[in-house]
């Protein structure tokens, strides 16, 4: 029989390996923060509140696509191959990245055409967008990737080539002084990573696996394609309900309280990266530990937002204003609603893990379908209300509300998998 020490060795082990993952998943999350947080800085400091909203109103559009893109190719990836044998981890990836590269040219060229239909700020700058999404998804696509592979350094590395690909291009765009030059020089160093991810995988992306990875995976990628844009799609609708009720520059004070929370938002992504396929790996390993992991989780989360928004309350204005500019005193306001809001939604991802890692697509779609809902009526009928301070509590309030179901809904799933219905069977 073993002894003590010696079934205490794996263990460690395993939690050792464990550590390690979530923290090259924090570490590649800060470095990709890092480098949107400092567009989003430079863009509000150089152009001013409303061009800060048109860049704004563009940002949240690729953030819709991004979720396309995840639900179609990446979630199922991390969800079905985080840990498999590296022969067939290859073979998903290349299927998975082209099916993210395809997305990414047929949504951008829908943007490329509507933006030189509309004209005007607005025209331009969703242009430049759509030049870029290949690029950018195929980067996001790379991550995804080799966290699910284990190899988050990787990862690290391939968003550190993007911030050191970034700093010349951003004084290329400074010197030009538009919203489009930034979002090229944004996009354009996000594709040189791109490239960068096809050497460090020794994988070619396959646009032609696309049809074999959608119908292959289709019951969980439709239904995580819904619950993504969901997430997305509310946001794009707040923030253009926003801008339609209070005006653009509104869209631009939000989004400066948003960046505010820009480091402890990087520690939230960073670790929404790794934490399906660690919960996945519970999952696989110890089944009924997996509830508390994820309590563990979205608690660690909503304290460590409450925390970093009690520190924000503190700084004074003369450092934020050096900081946003004029979209301080604004965006200062918001530091409560937006906070809690955060708390909130962070509280809710530990659950939502957990559901992915069940592969309970069914009932994450109602979840997130719940709570985007809520968020868009929270978002902007707290606009019509309030203004824009009013619209920050609304989300608050959303937020809240769509974390209770996440977590009524993972309680649900744990209980079936723990206590499968035996299958009737009729005569």
């Amino acid at each position: 029989m073993p002894t003590e020490k010696e079934t205490r060795t794996p263990t460690r082990s395993a939690r050792r390996a464990v550590a390690g993952r979530l923290s090259w998943g924090l570490a590649d999350q800060a470095a990709s923060s890092l480098s949107n947080f400092v567009v989003g800085i430079y863009v509000a400091r150089s152009l001013g509140l409303t061009a800060f909203g048109v860049f704004s109103l563009a940002w949240v559009t690729y953030g819709v696509v991004l979720n396309v893109s995840r639900g179609l190719a990446t979630d199922p990836l991390v969800v079905r191959f985080s840990g498999v044998p590296e022969v067939s981890w290859r073979g998903a990836v290349a299927r998975s990245s082209g099916t993210a590269l395809g997305v990414g040219v047929v949504i951008g060229a829908a943007c490329l055409v509507a933006g030189l239909s509309i004209g005007g700020d607005l025209g331009p700058a969703f242009a430049g967008l759509g030049v870029m999404l290949p690029g950018l998804l195929l980067q996001d696509a790379w991550r995804y990737a080799f966290f699910a592979a284990g190899a988050g350094r990787k990862a690290f590395v391939n968003d550190v080539v993007w911030g050191v690909a970034l700093v010349p291009a951003m004084v290329v765009a400074a010197h030009v002084g538009t919203v489009t030059a930034f979002l090229l020089a944004w996009g354009g160093s996000a594709a040189v990573a791109a490239g960068y991810g096809c050497l460090q995988s020794g994988i070619r992306p396959r646009p032609a696996g696309a049809r074999e990875w959608h119908r292959d995976h289709r019951d969980l990628g439709h239904r995580y394609l819904v619950e993504n844009v969901g997430v997305s799609g509310a946001s794009q609708l707040r923030a253009y309900g926003l801008g339609a009720i209070v005006g653009v520059g509104a869209v631009g004070v939000i989004r400066g309280a948003e960046l505010l929370l820009g480091p402890f938002l990087a520690v939230l992504m960073g670790l929404s990266l790794v934490t399906v396929a660690e919960a996945a790996r519970v999952l696989r390993q110890a089944p009924r530990r997996l509830g508390t992991f994820c309590l563990l989780l979205g608690g660690g989360q909503a304290v460590g937002a409450l925390l970093w928004g009690a520190a924000l309350l503190l700084v004074p204005d003369r450092l934020g204003e050096l900081v946003l500019g004029d979209v301080w005193s604004s965006a200062s306001e918001l530091i409560v609603p937006v906070t809690l809001g955060v708390a909130g939604a962070g509280l809710g991802t530990g659950a939502a893990a957990g559901l992915r890692a069940l592969a309970a697509a069914r009932r994450s779609l109602r979840c997130q379908l719940f709570a985007s809902a809520c968020y868009v009526i929270g978002g902007i009928g707290g606009a019509v209300v309030a203004g824009t301070i009013g619209s920050a509590w609304g989300v608050a309030a959303a937020a809240a509300c769509g974390s209770a179901v996440w977590w009524l809904q993972l309680r649900s799933a744990l209980r079936e998998h723990h206590h499968p219905i035996p299958e009737v069977r009729t005569p």
